[in-house]
């Protein structure tokens, strides 16, 4: 018979982690939906050979979620732990300027890791709001940029304030570009997707580039062009793991956040991969993008540092409209097998690639997951790893997977998971039900997902003890302000009109206790 000592030991040894904390690597696609990832769409229309590498090397989470169907609330979430719609950002995303949804006073993940004993560094596309001296047309870019990556906990940027369609487009490094965006410029066609272009010539005012292009002009840096980003990201990436491995601190461990800029328009892949695939011009920058994640995975190979790094991988929403399109011309699915894409509350919106890889810290690599996560759980799940403790006041919405990295047979007891679209409609998802709360002229829709993928037949009427179990559920997370256990902690702002379930009395009593 076997001992309780014994059984006890044999956990606790299961959930040990390396004495050495890890590395981690997020790297956060744009727009990227389930089905653009080859080794979850056996049907795709080219194949993403890295991506795929990190899967088998790792875990794939088939049921994971970024927290919201567009770009900044996502990226506020991940970042977090806590849902965007708790914050002032009810509805959309931000542009490039404004002040950042992330306030002074809140513990992200990077700053969590840098207070654990980590460099960090983040690579790439921002979008959460950046404070640009001045105002456009009245600027002075020899003043430092405020408000941004660097007051969030991060030691080292390189990159960009917001999407390609934002304007203040300049090489960032650190507080200031090199060449300042002094220049205007407004979308161009694009030859390879029914999108945009942003590349020369520039014009030297907003009012010279409506006369040039037909629309008032956005600033650019005159050495910016949109199919650099790829590149210039991974770069940067490599040669920042190579200076922190090269200074006084390579004895650190390092947090690396890598947002790239694909697939979101502008779909503008080098020459080099045009022609590849099977789904135009969007399948070569899937294809392309494939590609900068392999450079990067070939550069923690060479560096001997991929046995101990977390890399993670996953994107800030499901895929651009133009998926419906991909579908008649090439029989590519971008959404996998799902309902809608961006924007949309439907899983095509936000269930997404979610991949880890750890080769130190994961058991039986190469298997996948169906348990319910979020890209709103890293933060937790870090924590968890590399013991860094949460104050009440953080990551109110995360909740730890990191057990089932270790065991292949742990269950992951988390509490139900909002979801919400860029409109503002909520639904909230627990033990394969997902119930869709009423928004505007739509009503409310019940949907046994493992049952009903498509989510085509809602089956409301039928069950009405779990209609009324799950509003009781998103009702109190909602009103609470935190997910699951914990001190009540306050939402930024009183009742606001996308709770059409809750009264704006409801909602203060609730918000009391």
């Amino acid at each position: 018979m076997i001992s309780v000592a014994a059984v006890y030991l044999a956990i606790t040894a299961s959930l040990t982690w390396s004495a050495e904390k890890p590395n981690v690597v997020i790297i956060y696609t744009d727009d990227q939906g389930f089905g653009d990832a080859s080794h979850l769409n056996e049907q795709a229309k080219f194949q993403t050979p890295n991506i795929d590498r990190i899967a088998a090397e790792g875990i794939s989470f088939t049921n994971g979620h970024c927290s919201d169907t567009v770009c900044t609330p996502s990226r506020y979430g991940l970042l977090t732990g806590r849902y965007s719609w708790r914050t002032q950002l009810k509805r959309g995303v931000m542009g490039a300027e404004g002040k950042c949804l992330i306030s002074d006073d809140r513990l992200t993940l990077a700053s969590m890791l840098r207070d654990a004993g980590y460099r960090t560094s983040m690579v790439g596309k921002w979008h959460l709001g950046m404070d640009f001296p001045g105002t456009a047309g009245d600027r002075d870019w020899s003043q430092p940029v405020q408000d941004m990556p660097l007051d969030k906990g991060f030691d080292d940027f390189f990159g960009i304030p917001a999407s390609l369609n934002y304007g203040v487009l300049a090489w960032f490094r650190g507080r200031h570009a090199a060449v300042p965006p002094t220049v205007y410029t407004a979308k161009k066609p694009n030859r390879r997707h029914v999108d945009y272009r942003i590349k020369p010539p520039y014009q030297d005012s907003p009012e010279a580039t409506r006369k040039a292009i037909g629309k008032r002009g956005m600033e650019v840096a005159a050495d910016f062009v949109d199919n650099q980003c790829l590149t210039r990201f991974t770069d940067e990436a490599m040669a920042w793991i190579d200076r922190h491995q090269q200074s006084d601190e390579s004895g650190k461990p390092f947090f690396l956040y890598l947002p790239l800029t694909s697939p979101h328009y502008p779909v503008c892949p080098l020459p080099e991969f045009w022609g590849q695939g099977e789904c135009g011009g969007y399948g070569e920058f899937m294809i392309e993008t494939d590609h900068h994640v392999g450079r990067l995975l070939d550069h923690l190979d060479q560096h001997q540092l991929a046995e101990n790094t977390i890399v993670v991988f996953t994107s800030d929403n499901g895929p651009e409209k133009s998926w419906q399109q991909r579908i008649k011309d090439f029989d590519h699915r971008s959404n996998g097998p799902w309902r809608g894409g961006k924007r949309d509350i439907y899983e095509g919106g936000h269930r997404v690639p979610f991949l880890v890889r750890w080769p130190a810290g994961i058991d039986s690599p190469g298997r996948r997951d169906d348990s319910l996560v979020g890209q709103i759980d890293l933060v937790a799940t870090i924590a968890e790893i590399v013991d860094a403790d949460l104050p009440d006041n953080a990551a109110e919405d995360s909740h730890s997977f990191a057990a089932v990295l270790k065991n292949p047979d742990a269950a992951i007891q988390r509490p139900p998971m909002i979801h919400h679209s860029s409109a503002g409609r909520f639904a909230i998802n627990d033990d394969g039900w997902k119930l869709v709360m009423p928004h505007r002229n739509s009503g409310l829709e019940l949907y046994h997902v493992p049952s009903d993928p498509s989510e085509s037949t809602s089956v409301a009427d039928q069950n009405p003890e779990v209609v009324r179990r799950l509003t009781e559920a998103i009702t109190t997370i909602v009103t609470s302000g935190r997910t699951g256990d914990g001190p009540a902690a306050a939402n930024d702002t009183g009742h606001w009109d996308d709770l059409t379930w809750i009264s704006a009395d409801q909602y203060d009593a609730l918000s009391a206790q």
